[in-house]
């Protein structure tokens, strides 16, 4: 039977493991039951394009520094932003090949569902910078738009490396560039450091299609994690920004809630764990 919704995953910067959305898939099948049969549950998983170049780099230098462990999280998040935001022009750049990655998920959704479905996605940290710059490409495609980068500059171009070889059909770009493109989930984003220098009125957001929705989740203890609605006025028309308090219970709130360790937890939290339920349930029904 064909999926009716899919539900996509994106993880944040530095060192993750393949399985990063186990936990969070797992939480979603027990809370919907029966219903998670009818979603395609799929991941965007990046860090393979990076993570061998920026091992090597650390084995070089590991032993003249102190602090290790904090300088891993600096220099492999670090490098995954600066990596993925470099050469955004050039075919076969990281940057270039993050957006055959998302595109290939894509395609794995809508041929789950048989065409063109309803998609969620589910973003993380640096992931909610990637997917955005993906559909900011996928849509800046007329004479009076900023020239556009990554795979979007010739998608036919790109269309063998995204497929296996064959040509895209024409509703499967429109897929690709986000026509069912549903529900945007946000946690711990920090598209405000990428825009932070820019002016006001040229800070932007996505917006796919009209039955577009964007949730941003946050915690202000979560130094990652930041509000999206303020950034400009065309922020504050797309995106819905919702305060949380991550962690969870007494002991969770000593441990987590207070402190960084924050941006870690959104996956795990009712807070946001509910939303997103629910907004799947509507798409099923």
């Amino acid at each position: 039977m064909p999926k009716k919704a899919a539900f996509i995953t994106v993880h944040g910067m530095g060192r993750t493991d393949l399985n990063y959305n186990q936990e969070i898939v797992q939480k979603l099948k027990r809370r919907l039951g029966s219903l998670s049969d009818n979603i395609y549950m799929g991941k965007v998983y990046y860090q393979d394009i990076l993570q061998s170049n920026e091992d090597r780099v650390w084995h070089s230098v590991d032993r003249q520094l102190k602090w290790d462990e904090l300088r891993k999280f600096l220099l492999f998040g670090f490098a995954d932003a600066t990596g993925l935001e470099s050469n955004k022009d050039r075919n076969g750049s990281d940057y270039w090949k993050a957006q055959v990655t998302i595109a290939k998920e894509l395609l794995k959704a809508r041929d789950a569902m048989e065409g063109d479905g309803p998609v969620v996605f589910l973003a993380q940290s640096l992931g909610c910078e990637v997917i955005s710059c993906y559909f900011w490409d996928a849509n800046q495609t007329t004479p009076d738009k900023l020239p556009t980068t990554g795979i979007w500059q010739n998608i036919s171009d790109a269309a063998a490396d995204i497929t296996g070889g064959r040509n895209l059909k024409e509703e499967e770009v429109a897929f690709l560039r986000g026509s069912h493109f549903r529900v945007f989930i946000t946690t711990g984003c920090n598209i405000p450091i990428f825009v932070a220098a820019h002016a006001k009125d040229d800070i932007l957001p996505i917006h796919p299609n009209n039955s577009f929705e964007w949730h941003n989740y946050y915690d202000k203890d979560d130094v990652l994690g930041w509000p999206l609605a303020v950034l400009s006025d065309q922020y504050g028309k797309v995106v819905v920004d919702h305060p949380i308090n991550v962690g969870g219970g007494m002991m969770g709130w000593l441990l987590k809630s207070w402190n960084p360790l924050s941006h870690t937890q959104y996956w795990v939290d009712d807070g946001v764990l509910d939303p997103l339920e629910q907004k799947l349930r509507t798409l099923l029904s």
